[in-house]
């Protein structure tokens, strides 16, 4: 043992591990050569050979072990074949450093074969033995173990086994029937260089409020329906990430679409039902209480604000860019994520990030997320690939060009927690796995390098613990120490890191595939189109702008991603809800307009059912016969239109008529900038009367009558002459006066009796006097309607 120390480069107590451990394996050695005949004897097994008994790890603690600890490993064995097994014996296995990141992989993948041996057993007493495993039953078993004992060397990444052995009727002899390999970090002293770690904590959700908002002066939210509630719950996934990162040194990376929903939810709110109905929402205190947390926890740390709603990067910049106006909806988003941000959390966020969905990045994805201003895109190692032939991974920064800082997370530990984690046993080899890759990193060179652990976006309440307790016994190292992503992205890059952006075609098929389409695109700029319309007409524009802007921004979420039926619908239903809404303001459809006279005013009323005033507004009256019709002198005419909330203004057009028949007229309202609003409305006008030969028939009918009154007037001037020159009657000359022709005299006739006199029997004439319009009358209208002249 005194010679053992005296190895170059060994210290004592390392020596007498090594030659413990290779006593044991010199002992063993007759031992598992009689067990590799016996297995070559047996039966075939399947060609993963995992064994008919299942191990699973359900804690292994301390996860990092240092000098004095010790290791407490517990979990089940469960028998899976159809013969029990006797004299069952679990045993803890310490396997050789594993010196390399790729070889972490390599075993990981290999975690329940029985190819190949791990190392040797610890043994003695350490060990759980069972006298029979029944088929179909898991067993508990739990083995507590000095660390002094595993005869670990220098620092780095041991394999660690729970293996079990045992009999069964055919085979009545000692045999591995099952294991479960995981990693031990060891760094039992501080290490001289640590790694600088950076773990982004993502508060991130899927979109959950409508476009659509109360009449009332609050304008109450609607939302699609009480997800968000059962995520903030006690339990659910959001109040696991606030309640797990609160206790962490982490980068919080939130949606702010997130924040303002929840800070929607502290206040009156509804929840979206079949059809057109809604419930109230009951969450107030729930969503109070949290953001009260959530402040809290931020309070002091570093807070990165996503671009609002979480725009989808790739997709914009793979099938939105020829899409006018997509561009501009980015803008917005990064414009109002720092206001929501600093309104809801009372912390100045970083703005300057930009994080394309897995870190997946391409020529034009990196043009898309610089576009709105951030300076910083997180990529990720499997897609920014190092080519340079580095034995180590290099600090997160690397220039790639235009002042652009690629901030390249770590593959293996960013995808780390990614799975089903509810099983415990599942949880612990992940965090095993993280924690042996970091160690190794570290142990890879003496430079001081910046790391970054980017993380699925939405972990669930089970990631999200095994990531916790991962960064926890991480910090709780010797070679790591937590450090901002600001820092990071500051750090001095290595001059032999890649820093060239991947080709388009080297953009993996399965994001693309998952990629909003070009269509969603075209859609949401429609939506655009159409609100860009509406809100000019407004009175309080804010009142639709913002909410429909949000959904708008909502609509390209990578959210989205795996959920293309949902994302159509949503489109869908914003686009659906502002066409309602613009089409509360229309023209009331008129019937055929009756038109009698030379000139008379036509109405036509605009309806304004939405809340608010309207305004800018023009209606455009046209004649499509304007020789026959014409409006305002010409073949069509304006008016400019307002219209208070809730009520209907009648707008008056004077026509001209020239000719008899139909005129088909259209109404149509404008906006200032003479775009069409809303559908027009057709009508007919009927001209019953052409008023110049009408007046033509009347005035020759009065000139007649004035030229016979004349005549009547002289013949009875003239008679009472003649009388007035006769003389006297002489009674006694005896001569009788001769009778007059006519005692009144010719044309003498004050009155005629009804039927008698000239033209009694004479048929009416074309010119004898009529009236111009028809009577009134007290009956109700037919379908035409008759305008005022």
């Amino acid at each position: 043992m005194a010679e053992a120390a005296d190895f170059q480069g060994t210290s004592p107590s390392p020596a007498r591990r090594w030659l413990r451990r290779t006593g044991a394996l010199l002992a063993g050695a007759p031992l598992l050569a009689g067990l590799c005949q016996l297995s070559a004897a047996a039966p075939a097994q399947a060609a993963d050979d995992t064994g008919s008994v299942s191990v699973a790890v359900d804690t292994l603690s301390p996860s990092v072990p240092t000098e004095g600890d010790t290791l407490t490993v517990s979990g089940t064995v469960t028998n899976n074949g159809k013969q029990a097994v006797t004299a069952a014996h679990v045993g803890l296995q310490v396997g050789p450093e594993l010196n390399t990141r790729s070889s972490i992989d390599t075993l990981a993948d290999d975690k329940d074969s029985l190819q190949g041996l791990t190392g040797s057993e610890v043994g003695g007493k350490y060990e759980a033995k069972f006298a029979k495993l029944t088929p179909g039953v898991s067993e508990p078993f739990s083995i507590s173990v000095p660390v002094d004992e595993l005869d670990l060397g220098d620092a780095g990444v041991y394999q660690f086994a729970v293996s079990v052995s045992g009999r069964t009727a055919a085979q009545a002899w000692d045999q591995p029937l099952g294991i479960q390999r995981t990693f031990l970090p060891w760094q039992a002293d501080e290490a001289d260089t640590r790694t600088r770690t950076t773990f982004l904590w993502p508060l991130i959700s899927t979109a959950h409020m409508t476009a659509e908002t109360g009449s009332n002066a609050q304008q109450t939210p609607v939302f699609l329906n009480d997800d968000l509630a059962e995520e903030i719950s006690a339990g659910g996934r959001l109040d696991r990430m606030l309640s797990l990162g609160e206790n962490l040194d982490v980068t919080w990376v939130i949606d702010p679409d997130l924040l303002a929903s929840v800070d929607a939810m502290t206040r009156s709110y509804r929840i979206q039902g079949a059809g057109d109905t809604t419930s109230p929402g009951t969450h107030q205190a729930l969503a109070k209480q949290w953001l009260a947390r959530l402040q809290q926890a931020v309070e002091g740390k570093e807070v990165v604000a996503l671009p609002f709603a979480d725009p989808d990067l790739a997709s914009l910049a793979h099938n939105g860019t020829s899409v006018t106006g997509s561009l501009s909806h980015l803008d917005e988003a990064t414009d109002v994520a720092a206001t929501t941000v600093k309104t809801v959390l009372h912390v100045t966020p970083s703005t300057d990030f930009a994080w394309p969905v897995n870190g997946a990045v391409d020529p034009s994805i990196v043009k898309v997320a610089t576009s709105a201003g951030a300076d910083k895109v997180i990529a990720r190692s499997d897609s920014l690939q190092e080519t340079a032939g580095l034995s180590y991974t290099p600090s997160a920064a690397r220039p790639i060009g235009g002042g652009t800082t690629a901030v390249v997370a770590d593959a293996r530990l960013s995808t780390a927690f990614q799975g089903d984690l509810t099983r415990a046993s599942s949880a612990t080899l992940a965090i095993q796995r993280f924690l042996a890759q970091s160690l190794a990193l570290d142990l890879q060179t003496d430079k001081q390098r910046s790391i970054v652990v980017a993380p699925q976006r939405m972990p669930s309440g089970s990631q999200a613990a095994a990531m916790a307790q991962a960064i926890t016994a991480l910090q709780g190292g010797t070679w790591s120490q937590p450090q901002k992503l600001t820092a990071a992205a500051a750090a001095k890059p290595d001059p032999e890191a890649t820093t060239k952006v991947p080709s388009a075609s080297a953009y993996p098929a399965a994001l693309r595939r998952q990629e909003l389409p070009k269509w969603a695109f075209q859609q949401l700029a429609s939506t655009q189109n159409k609100l860009d319309n509406f809100k000019v007409i407004l009175s309080d524009q804010s009142r639709v702008v913002t909410p429909f802007g949000r959904a708008v921004n909502r609509e390209m979420s990578t959210s989205w991603r795996g959920r293309a039926t949902e994302a159509s619908s949503f489109r869908s239903d914003v686009e659906a809800y502002l066409d309602e809404l613009t089409s509360q303001v229309s023209l009331i459809d008129k019937s055929e307009t009756k038109l009698s006279g030379r000139s008379a005013t036509i109405p036509v009323t605009v309806q304004n059912n939405l809340v608010q005033g309207v305004e800018h507004l023009r209606l455009r009256l046209t004649s499509l016969s304007p020789n026959r019709l014409e409006i305002g002198g010409s073949s069509s005419y304006e008016q400019p239109v307002e219209v208070s909330g809730g009520h209907s203004q009648t707008v008056k057009f004077t026509t001209t008529a020239n000719a008899n028949g139909k005129a088909s007229v259209i109404a149509q309202l404008y906006t200032e900038d003479g775009q069409p609003y809303g559908e027009p409305v057709r009508f007919d006008v009927k001209v019953t009367e052409f008023t110049a030969t009408v007046m033509l028939v009347i005035g020759g009918g009065v000139l007649l009558l004035v030229l016979a009154g004349f005549r009547m007037y002289t013949q009875r001037k003239r008679a009472a002459a003649r009388a007035a020159e006769q003389p006297a009657p002489d009674d006694e000359a005896g001569e009788t006066a001769a009778a007059p022709e006519n005692p009144e005299g010719p044309g003498n006739r004050l009155r005629e009796e009804p039927g008698t006199g000239p033209g009694a029997d004479t048929p009416a004439q074309p010119s004898d006097l009529t009236a111009d319009t028809e009577a009134e009358s007290a009956d109700p209208s037919g379908t035409g309607e008759r305008v005022d002249r």
